[in-house]
């Protein structure tokens, strides 16, 4: 189905894939592109979207994190089994505002919060135990106030400039429409599957 407005679309497809599928229906495959060209890919949590773009978040410490500031470009690819239907995008990375990455954190569980604070994402860890030392020590440090956001977490958001949606059919006769961005507006063209 052709239509202008990828962002729609994709909310759409969304909340069908919410309804039917067994996992969280905002898991993603997140690929960057270190300084050096080298790629890496990993599941994410997608928790926003709207016209500006596809929101997750990390510790800014992170291999992902890092490759971004290198290298500012990334793509996403959804996959939702139960509706068949495979969505990708590709753009360029910028950080979220601190009121947004605030906002956001405050939403999640305290255990969520506490262990933003206590892990080193993607730095080696010598035993599990000292992790989970290093929570307790969060918790009783949070005890009495707030656990607000560290400075070293926070949000990126993919700016779409090309969004493809995949449609399952019979005799590997998929649909495929693939929208680009220019100017204002998108154009969108059907490939072959």
């Amino acid at each position: 189905m052709k239509e202008n407005d990828p962002i729609g679309r994709f909310e759409r497809e969304y909340a069908r894939a919410a309804e039917s599928e067994p996992f969280e229906g905002g898991r993603c495959a997140l690929a960057t592109a270190d300084a050096q060209g080298r790629p890496s890919v990993r599941f994410v949590l997608l928790k926003g979207f709207d016209a500006r773009g596809f929101v997750f978040y990390t510790n800014f410490d992170s291999r992902k994190a890092r490759d971004l500031e290198d290298n500012p470009h990334a793509a996403l690819v959804f996959h939702w089994h139960t509706t068949g239907v495979q969505v990708r995008v590709r753009g360029s990375v910028t950080r979220v505002s601190d009121e947004e990455a605030d906002a956001y954190f405050a939403s999640r569980d305290l255990g969520s919060r506490l262990s933003a604070w206590a892990s080193k994402q993607s730095a080696e860890l010598d035993d599990p135990k000292t992790l989970e030392a290093k929570v307790a020590k969060m918790k009783k440090r949070f005890e009495d106030v707030p656990a607000v956001r560290p400075p070293f977490w926070g949000g990126f958001r993919i700016t779409p400039d090309a969004i493809e949606f995949w449609e399952n059919r019979d005799d590997r006769l998929h649909d495929r429409w693939l929208y680009r961005r220019g100017g204002d507006g998108w154009s969108c063209v059907r490939l072959y599957p």
